[in-house]
């Protein structure tokens, strides 16, 4: 009876309070209010008799469902939860710790479910039909929220969060988790102050973005940062900043706009930093030529399994954007252009490891050397999963180290040292 009665007092609020779903945020006391009345209307009809706990358990559960984002509110704010993956109304699984498993909670409904993605969408400006059945946006805090619903998600309205965690914001974060080493930690820093151009690789979920944000703190107060992004998820903490979001097609397919609009246009814009949320088409020739013009400083994101897969990929996206170019002048832009490539993985226990901090160093018979200035290797697995390795360096000296000194940047040589 308590479901039935749920969902009797559930469809009665949405369809005779619906100003309260108009408004950004839901008004807790006016909600109550609704519930009261509709109960005693409901259980007067009906002749339903409800205990005082029974009524305080069924307004628990609708305040939870219509404030803020219903059941997934208490797994938004536990920090140990990075992921939640919602696959249909009685799925729903959680990244926890480096691990993923099944969380205790579940959605009564489809509608319920769809309720809950009506919430999310409200604040943005996109929206999920049958003609544009998925979408990327963000969350007040941050988070980056992707979703697909039927006929493309046979099993029902599929969510994924991605949440950001706002307890990493500097170096000394990433060394406390294990992402790098100290010596690492302090190159990069170095690279960052002296405008190098750098690249962060890896698969989705490695912590590259977050790395990426870290890395953005050690910019200059007094430049201007401009960031593009498919779904805004980068939070800088100067002042000096312009965020660019691209724009999805509308219902007629018109009006675009794309990382590649943004980032020619940006150019115009007196950038002294661009940092691309993510490189996946024509704007990475864009941005190769950019920097090789006097733009540098420049950070980006890729997905990528090695440093050698980044060339390749590179490589392909100018080449399928249609621009005439050979695959010789795309070696040169990129040797020109960037400096570092950084790798970061999900090793098999959970955690999040820089395993590779790599140089590009010119060309060789045509393409592009790179070189490991810093490594993470994997000496063994324990019974337990727990992955053990460590880092080291390689020995060898960056070609651009000349331009710490250049810029005023006090780095040691011994920071090289081979282990």
């Amino acid at each position: 009876m308590d479901k039935v009665l749920k969902d009797k007092v559930r469809k009665k609020i949405i369809a005779e309070y619906n100003e309260l779903f108009s408004k950004p945020t839901m008004n807790e006391v006016e909600l109550k209010k609704a519930f009261d009345e509709i109960l005693n209307e409901i259980a007067k009809e009906e002749h339903i008799y409800t205990s005082e706990q029974e009524r305080k358990t069924l307004m628990s559960e609708i305040l939870i469902e219509f404030t803020g984002l219903g059941i997934i509110d208490a797994l938004l704010s536990d920090p140990a939860v990075t992921e939640i993956m919602i696959n249909g109304p009685k799925k729903v699984f959680l990244e926890k710790n480096g691990k993923k498993e099944m969380a205790q909670i579940s959605f009564d409904d489809e509608q319920q479910l769809n309720r809950l993605i009506s919430k999310i969408l409200m604040p943005t400006r996109r929206h999920v039909d049958e003609a544009i059945p998925f979408t990327d946006v963000s969350l007040k805090d941050g988070s980056r929220v992707n979703i697909i619903i039927p006929p493309l998600a046979i099993d029902g309205p599929t969510i994924t969060i991605r949440k950001f965690l706002t307890e990493i914001r500097n170096m000394e974060h990433l060394l406390e988790r294990g992402t790098l080493n100290k010596r690492m930690g302090d190159f990069l820093i170095a690279c960052m102050r002296a405008k190098l151009n750098l690249i962060l690789a890896g698969a989705t979920g490695s912590g590259k973005t977050t790395t990426l944000g870290v890395l953005s703190t050690y910019i200059d107060k007094d430049e201007r940062i401009i960031t593009i992004e498919d779904t805004p998820e980068l939070h800088l903490y100067q002042d000096h900043v312009v965020r660019l979001e691209t724009r999805q097609p509308n219902i007629e397919g018109k009006g675009e706009i794309t990382t590649r609009d943004l980032f020619k246009n940006s150019l115009r814009m007196r950038p002294e930093r661009i940092i691309l949320g993510e490189i996946r088409g024509g704007e990475t020739l864009d941005m190769l030529q950019a920097i090789c013009s006097g733009h540098t400083g420049s950070l980006a994101v890729i997905h990528g399994n090695t440093p050698q897969d980044v060339i390749y990929r590179i490589e392909t996206m100018i080449l399928t954007s249609g621009v005439p170019i050979t695959l010789e002048a795309i070696h040169r832009q990129i040797a020109a252009a960037i400096h570092l490539i950084i790798q970061q993985d999900q090793l098999l226990d959970g955690t999040r490891r820089i395993t590779h901090i790599s140089q590009v160093n010119g060309l060789k018979d045509e393409r592009v050397v790179l070189e490991d200035l810093f490594v993470y290797d994997i000496e063994s697995v324990e019974s337990s999963g727990k992955v053990i390795g460590k880092w080291r360096a390689t020995g060898i000296i960056p070609v651009f180290y000349p331009l710490f000194k250049k810029a005023g940047i006090e780095l040691s040589k011994e920071i090289f040292n081979p282990d």
